[in-house]
């Protein structure tokens, strides 16, 4: 039998909340049930689900980085008439609690703060409960929490208590569990981390992606592009282990003798989580086999801050006369560092997807941002980088306006072993590559020139 449970959300990356509640319930093996309106409630910080068991509930608040709070949900209504009649008609949830269970109330509002005069006059409203045992604030048996829901008015002039008790909703409730993991952001914070660089991912962008590859321990996780090695530490922190790789391996090293990257894990006590950081181009990569990883997770650089490379030259060399020479001096024995060109985003993103069917075992996940122009994007874009035995699992905006950048999950779905990728344009694979022109293409161009479309800003 399914029990309802009322969920309270941070009210940020909306479009990241069911794809991780899916992503964590699968990781955990059990299933949510949502509600009808799914759309309409991802616009605000209540919903309620339905779930089999309360541990359930509580996993999804230790492990969920969006939770702020879980509850037995017991009422909800416009008035808190309406609130004290269906908490009336549902007295099996809450009788138990009556006769020998301390207590205490918390009373709280979603763009709003409750005087204290009126808190108290909402917990003396449900003095028909008649709850026998003591009032204990510190550290109750049960909290049982009422939250009001108002209006967004950020950006009005008003007095402090003005507009109080005009609610548009108000949810009642036994706090199950405060959402834990919601501190893992200011543990993992950039700015108190001993290595990082201008392209390091934010913490709880960091967790969301993690999140979002099942990452738990024994799981093999790569980043091909790892950088300064923010994706590393969060996977790492829910027991996975990484490997990563970049073509610049100063990256990952950093300008001291230790690697930045080992540093910045050890710092959180991972680092004997970090398999080894290897430096290379991922289009020639040294992988003897394939079906190595349960995820690939990775930030591509897309060319705002950095630009993504692979080995080979802008220009091709003129054609050299005579043999060529056995040795050519190097200035100061320095080592050889190869040329590199740059690698356009279109087609770094569909070798990505061919790469992870490589490399991937069967049902593992490939995660990464894709950065896409907003009045250009189409949901032809990614499915046309998807190939037979790939699937896309989720696609969520982060939005900054004019462009935005995507969280793409896709499952590898066969159990078919693929050859190694040859990461030609002209031997690619996948879906649509030549009959469509996907908004992220040319990225790194379109941002510098301000999204001009037709010779008109459209920013």
């Amino acid at each position: 039998m399914l029990t309802q449970y009322l969920f309270i959300f941070a009210q940020v990356h909306e479009e990241f909340r069911i794809p991780e509640l899916l992503s964590v319930s699968e990781l955990y093996g059990f299933r949510i049930k949502f509600p009808d309106d799914l759309e309409q409630r991802t616009s605000r910080p209540f919903m309620i689900l339905e779930l089999e068991s309360e541990e359930h509930a509580k996993l999804l608040a230790r492990r969920c980085i969006l939770i702020k709070y879980v509850c037995e949900f017991y009422a909800r209504g416009k008035t808190y008439e309406e609130v004290h009649q269906q908490n009336r008609s549902r007295v099996a949830l809450w009788q138990r609690y009556v006769h020998d269970t301390s207590f205490k109330f918390l009373v709280t509002a979603f763009n709003h703060t409750i005087p204290q005069w009126r808190q108290r006059e909402v917990v003396e409203s449900f003095s028909y409960m008649d709850f026998q045992g003591k009032i204990d604030m510190k550290n109750p048996d049960i909290t049982l929490a009422c939250f009001e829901e108002y209006k967004d008015r950020h950006g009005t002039t008003r007095a402090k208590d003005e507009g109080d008790g005009e609610f548009e909703e108000v949810w009642f409730g036994r706090l199950i569990e405060t959402g834990s993991a919601r501190a893992l952001a200011r543990k993992f914070d950039v700015k108190k981390r001993v290595y990082y660089g201008n392209t390091s991912m934010d913490a709880e962008m960091s967790l969301l992606m993690a999140n979002q590859t099942l990452a738990a321990p024994g799981k093999l996780i790569y980043d091909p592009f790892i950088g300064t090695g923010s994706l590393a530490y969060t996977t790492a922190h829910f027991g996975a282990f990484v490997y990563g790789s970049d073509i610049d391996g100063r990256q990952m090293r950093g300008k001291v003798k230790t690697p930045g990257i080992i540093r910045a894990a050890a710092q959180y006590g991972v680092e004997n989580r970090i398999m080894d950081l290897l430096t290379f181009d991922v289009t020639q990569n040294p992988w003897r086999c394939g079906e190595l990883f349960d995820a690939i997770i990775t930030d591509p650089p897309y060319g705002v801050r950095a630009g993504a490379k692979r080995l080979g030259r802008k220009n091709a060399r003129p054609p050299r006369e005579g043999p060529p020479p056995i040795h050519v001096p190097r200035p100061d024995d320095q080592p050889y560092i190869p040329p590199t060109r740059p690698y356009e985003l279109s087609e770094l993103a569909r070798d990505l997807v061919l790469l992870a069917r490589h490399m991937l075992r069967p049902r593992g996940r490939l995660v990464f941002f894709l950065p896409t122009v907003t009045e250009e994007y189409n949901e032809v874009d990614v499915q046309a980088m998807l190939c037979h035995g790939m699937e896309l699992v989720a696609n969520s905006l982060q939005d900054f306006g004019s462009w935005g950048r995507r969280l793409i999950t896709v499952r590898k779905t066969t159990e078919e072993k693929y050859p190694k990728p040859s990461f030609d344009p002209a031997h690619a694979v996948t879906d649509n590559v030549t009959s469509h022109m996907p908004a992220h293409k040319d990225f790194r161009e379109k941002y510098f020139q301000g999204f001009k479309k037709g010779g008109s800003d459209i920013c």
